[in-house]
């Protein structure tokens, strides 16, 4: 079985990991935690970066530093993984579910307004959705699959409907928008994943990007469980999400490594485009004019509708090919079904059309070749 994403870990993971050893700091203070953070921030040209133990905890985290709380609303696009809508829920608030642009499958700008424009109304310094009588608190764009959303254009809406914006950014790590990298977009937050099958990966964690310093003060108190001395003051309810020295040893190994990585995953995408142009029935992933994206997942859109893409993923797994379907739209999780959303026309089409296709870092050639003949021998 060819694998859809596993870690490459070829690099000094050992040693450092061999150094928490050592050095007995495997827990959530140590100098590969410190080191981990300045070279995040330096690479996603961030003032600064603070380490969380997931991604999830990363958002929730950073949502909260932006004020959302209980009975609020947050927008966000409904073509996502169901732990951006998590996160929202985790502070007591709610998803309002708004669709994706064709282009970018990140969340559309076009949309975004109308809702604000049409759907709420002023309320003091609030901006409340006026057919729940719910505030808005915030917007979450989403660089699906490692590709930045039209951020430029995302924050003019915000800015001029008094919104943060926090952005789930948890694959793009190397990605750039307009050629600024993702530290530099506009959003009071931005949030990184590196769980197992991510191009860089610390086992599970993530990290929160800003560029204000007291905003980086303020993440970094939250989720050191809000701790203000030695002698165990505590001054709020706060979060234990700090990731540990281990986890930031794997990532510091990872991330010497990063443009290799990255590189690595746009040849990926490349090739599945080139070997895949003139099939018909074959779209590509989406590449937006204004994004270079880190091309986490790869694969292909389907125009055959006589074959459901769990009936294609299903052929391609028994040719050896750990092939996926794309996540189910927010809105079609159980968890979610009441929440209020907008028109999701291009999220329910590419939903029922996206297959992911193995994306590994270390993929060699002949697997990559393995993985063209299947996919033309059940969809050509």
């Amino acid at each position: 079985m060819i694998p859809l994403a596993i870690p490459d870990l070829s690099g000094k993971e050992a040693e450092y990991l061999g150094e928490c050893i050592s050095s007995t700091f495997v827990s959530s203070v140590g100098p590969f935690v410190d080191r981990f953070e300045q070279t995040l921030a330096r690479e996603c040209g961030s003032d600064g970066a603070v380490a969380t133990c997931s991604g999830t905890t990363a958002l929730h985290a950073s949502l909260w530093a932006a004020g959302v709380g209980p009975n609020d609303l947050v927008v966000l696009p409904a073509f996502t993984f169901i732990a951006s809508a998590n996160a929202i829920s985790h502070c007591g608030a709610s998803p309002w579910l708004v669709d994706i642009d064709a282009e970018s499958w990140t969340l559309d700008p076009a949309a975004l307004e109308r809702a604000l424009e049409t759907k709420t109304e002023a309320d003091g310094d609030r901006r409340v959705h006026r057919q729940s009588g719910r505030r808005v608190a915030a917007i979450m764009p989403v660089y699906t699959l490692g590709t930045p959303a039209d951020m430029d254009r995302i924050v003019d809406i915000a800015e001029r409907y008094g919104l943060p914006v926090v952005a789930d950014g948890a694959a793009a790590i190397g990605a750039s928008y307009r050629s600024r990298p993702i530290g530099q977009l506009g959003a009071q937050f931005s949030t990184l994943s590196f769980n197992g099958n991510k191009t860089l990966t610390t086992g599970g964690g993530g990290a929160i990007l800003a560029r204000d310093k007291m905003l980086l003060d303020r993440i970094r108190h939250l989720t050191t469980t809000a701790r203000t001395s030695r002698n165990y003051d505590h001054d709020e309810v706060g979060f234990n999400y700090r990731m540990t020295n281990l986890e930031a040893a794997v990532g510091c190994a990872q991330i010497e490594r990063l443009d290799a990585l990255v590189s690595s995953k746009r040849r990926i995408r490349e090739v599945y485009d080139t070997a895949f142009r003139d099939v018909p029935g074959l779209g590509p992933f989406p590449q937006p004019v204004w994004a270079n994206s880190a091309c986490w997942f790869s694969g292909i859109v389907c125009g055959n509708e006589a074959m459901p893409v769990t009936d294609a993923c299903a052929l391609l797994m028994d040719r050896g090919i750990d092939a996926r379907p794309a996540w189910k739209p927010v809105h079609r999780q159980l968890p979610y079904l009441d929440a209020p959303r907008e028109e999701l026309t291009v999220s329910e089409n590419i939903w029922a059309r996206a297959i992911t296709l193995p994306c590994s870092t270390a993929i060699t050639d002949s697997e990559l070749d393995q993985v063209i003949a299947a996919v033309k021998d059940v969809l050509g």
